[in-house]
C-alpha cells in the first residue's frame, strides 16, 4: 500500500480553496497509485481558526464541503481530512460545541470521523476553548491494514520521553495496545527554533517504543503571528527516517508501506540511517531556518491579507536592513519600498549605508527629510515645552513623524507597513508607540538583537547582502547628538541573556545574579520589562520564532503590583 502526505498551506477560513488544495493533492497522489492520503490537522479550514468557530455557518460550510470533496475523489484513493465536527452533546453542562476532527473519505463517502483526544491550552494553543476531547482510540482498517489515527497533541504525552504526563491518557500507547499496523499523526505544529529536532526525537522514541511505523503530516505556511514549517516526516519501526517533506514549502511525499517494512529489516541488519535526510537537516543550521521562517511569515501574511507591496523605514541601522532583506526575499525587490527619513541628528554614514543597502537589494527607495516637520512640532509645542530641557518626548516626536509618514504612504498606495523593532527593544520598551511601532506586521519582534547580528552575518556568507558598515557600527537610534544604545542599555550580549532568563526561563533576580549578572543591571532590566507591557499590548503582530514570544502566547496583565523581580516563595502556605 502506498501512503502519501500532502503538506498543505491552507488559508484560515478559505474553505473552498483549501478543499481544492486537498482535491488537487489527491489527484496527483492517485496518479502515483497512492491508496491513502494524509492532510494536516484542520486542513479544511486552516489552523488555528480561533473565534471563527463561534459562527455556526462556518462549521456548517465545512460539513457541506467535506461531502463535496468525497464525491470528487478518485475511487481508488482514501483521504484523511482535518475538519471540525459539531458536538451533539454540547447542551450538557461543560460540553464544548465542537470536535477537532479527522474525516476518512473513501469511495465517495464519509466513512468515519475521528476526534482529537488531547487539547492543549499552553502557549499559543487554546483548543480547550472550542473543542470537546474525543474519548475513544481512533483507528480504521483499509485493505486489511489497521491504521491508528492521532491528531497533533495526541502524540505529545509520552511519559517516558518527557519524564511526566500532562494528560491522563496516552493515545499513541492505546493505539499500540490495540494492535494497529501503522500510526498516522495529522498536525498543525508551529515553528520555533530547533523544534524539528525535538519532534523527530519524540517520533523516533515513539516508533522504537511501540515498534510501529509513524507518518507525521504537518501544516506549512504563515497564519498571523504563527509560522508552520512543514517538515512532515515518516519513521519506520526501528525509529529511522524514511522520508521527509521540504521545510517551509508545500510538498507531496509518497511512502510504500510494504517497502517500509522490508526496509526495517534491512536497516536492522546494516545499521543504515534512513535515506541520509537527517544529515542534510542538521547541516541547515538555525540561522537559515530562522530566515526561512521569517520570509515565509512575511510572504503569507501579505498574500493572505491581500497585500502585494510592502513599505518600511530605512534608518541605516541593522534592524531595518534585516527586515528589508527578508521583505525583498518574500515579496520580490520590486515590491518593497524603503523610505529614508533623515533628521538633523542622522549621521552621514547612516544615509549612505541605507543607500548602499537599497542598491545591493535592488529595492525601491524614497528620501523624505523630517527637519521641517520637527521645526513645526517645536513651534506648536513651544508654549507648553518652554523652560524645559530637550528629552525623551522630543526624541519620540522624531519617531512619530517618521511613523506618520510611513502610515500615510501605506494608506495612500495600499502597502503593507513592516515594523522593524527587534525582541530586545520590545522587551525593554526601547520603541515608540505610534512611531517605529507603527505597522501591520512586526517582522523581527521575536528576534533578539544579538540574533539580528548573527542573521546579517549569515546573509553575508557568500557576498555582501547587508553592508558591512551597518553590521560593524555601534547601534544607535540617532535621536540626539552622538547617541548610542549603550548609553542607556547594557551591552546586547548581556541584555539578551538577562532577557532570555526573565522572559523564557522565568528566573528571579537572585537566580539571574547567581548566573553572573550585576544586581543593579538585572533590577533595571526587570523594571523596564515590566513597565513596557502597555506598549507590547499595542504592537502589531510579530512573527513567532521562539518558544516564548510577545504575542498570542504572552498574556501578562498591564496594571499590576507584582514585579517580575519577585523571589521564589519559601512559605508552605
Amino acid at each position: 500500500m502506498k501512503i502519501a502526505i500532502a503538506q498543505l498551506n491552507p488559508t484560515i477560513g478559505d474553505i473552498s480553496n483549501n478543499a481544492q488544495q486537498i482535491i488537487t493533492a489527491a489527484e496527483t497522489a492517485a496518479k502515483q497509485n497512492v491508496r491513502l492520503l494524509l492532510t494536516p490537522e484542520l486542513s479544511l479550514c486552516g489552523y488555528p481558526p480561533r473565534d471563527l468557530l463561534l459562527y455556526p455557518g462556518f462549521v456548517e460550510s465545512m460539513t457541506q464541503e467535506l461531502k463535496a470533496i468525497a464525491n470528487k475523489l478518485a475511487k481508488n484513493i482514501a483521504v484523511l481530512v482535518g475538519t471540525v465536527e459539531t458536538n451533539p452533546h454540547a447542551t450538557s453542562k461543560g460540553q464544548k460545541p465542537h470536535y477537532n476532527s479527522v474525516a476518512l473519505l473513501d469511495g465517495g463517502e464519509i466513512k468515519q470521523i475521528f476526534h482529537k483526544r488531547l487539547l492543549p491550552t499552553y502557549d499559543v494553543f487554546d483548543d480547550d476553548r472550542y473543542f470537546e476531547p474525543g474519548y475513544e482510540a481512533n483507528y480504521f482498517t483499509l485493505d486489511s491494514i489497521k491504521i491508528g489515527v492521532s491528531i497533533c497533541e495526541d502524540l505529545w504525552n509520552d511519559e517516558q520521553f518527557w519524564g511526566k504526563r500532562s494528560y491522563e491518557v496516552n493515545p499513541i500507547e492505546e493505539l499500540a495496545q490495540i494492535g494497529v499496523d501503522v500510526i498516522v499523526n495529522l498536525s498543525a505544529s508551529p515553528y520555533s527554533v530547533g523544534k524539528q529536532k525535538l519532534r523527530e526525537a519524540m517520533l523516533n522514541h515513539a516508533a522504537i517504543s511501540y515498534q510501529k511505523p509513524i507518518l507525521y503530516a504537518n501544516q506549512v505556511g504563515g497564519n498571523d503571528d504563527l509560522v508552520f514549517d512543514g517538515n512532515s516526516v515518516t519513521f519506520n519501526s526501528a525509529g529511522e527516517v524514511v522520508s521527509r517533506a521540504r521545510g517551509f514549502d508545500t510538498d507531496l511525499v509518497v511512502v510504500e508501506l510494504e517497502q517500509l517494512r522490508s526496509e526495517f529489516k534491512k536497516d536492522r541488519e546494516t545499521g543504515r540511517q534512513g535515506d541520509g535526510e537527517m544529515g542534510r537537516w542538521e547541516d541547515r543550521g538555525s540561522n537559515e531556518e530562522i530566515f526561512n521562517a521569517l520570509v515565509l511569515g512575511v510572504k503569507d501574511y501579505a498574500r493572505k491579507c491581500g497585500f502585494t507591496k510592502a513599505i518600511l523605514g530605512l534608518s541605516g541601522g541593522i534592524d531595518s536592513a534585516l527586515v528589508a532583506a527578508i521583505a525583498s526575499q518574500a515579496l520580490g525587490a520590486d515590491n518593497v519600498l524603503g523610505v529614508l527619513m533623515p533628521s538633523p541628528y542622522s549621521s552621514a554614514h547612516s544615509i549612505t549605508d541605507a543607500e548602499d543597502l537599497v542598491n545591493i537589494l535592488g529595492i525601491n527607495s524614497q528620501k523624505l527629510p523630517i527637519k521641517k516637520a520637527m521645526e513645526a512640532y517645536d513651534t506648536i509645542l513651544e508654549p507648553m515645552f518652554a523652560g524645559t530641557e530637550f528629552g525623551v518626548a522630543e526624541e519620540n516626536i522624531q519617531s512619530r513623524i517618521r511613523g506618520n509618514l510611513l502610515m500615510a504612504i501605506a494608506n495612500k498606495f495600499g502597502y503593507l507597513l513592516l515594523s522593524t523593532g527587534n525582541k530586545s527593544e520590545m522587551a525593554v520598551g526601547y520603541c515608540t508607540l505610534y512611531g517605529d511601532m507603527n505597522g501591520g506586521l512586526a517582522v523581527i519582534a521575536d528576534v533578539p538583537k544579538t540574533r539580528v547580528f548573527e542573521l546579517c552575518r549569515w546573509l553575508n556568507r557568500d557576498g555582501e547582502v547587508v553592508p558591512v558598515n551597518i553590521i560593524n557600527k555601534p547601534p544607535s537610534a540617532e535621536l540626539k547628538p552622538d547617541q548610542k544604545d549603550a548609553d542607556s542599555l547594557p551591552p546586547y550580549e548581556i541584555l539578551d541573556d538577562i532577557l532570555e532568563r526573565i522572559v523564557c526561563q522565568h528566573q528571579s533576580t537572585s537566580e539571574i545574579v547567581k548566573a553572573g549578572h550585576d544586581t543593579e543591571t538585572v533590577a533595571k532590566v526587570m523594571k523596564l520589562v515590566t513597565r513596557a507591557e502597555f506598549k507590547r499590548r499595542q504592537a502589531p503582530p510579530g512573527i513567532k520564532i521562539t518558544d516564548r514570544a510577545f504575542g498570542t502566547g504572552w498574556r501578562m496583565p498591564i496594571a499590576k503590583r507584582l514585579s517580575m523581580s519577585h523571589e521564589p516563595s519559601t512559605s508552605n502556605s
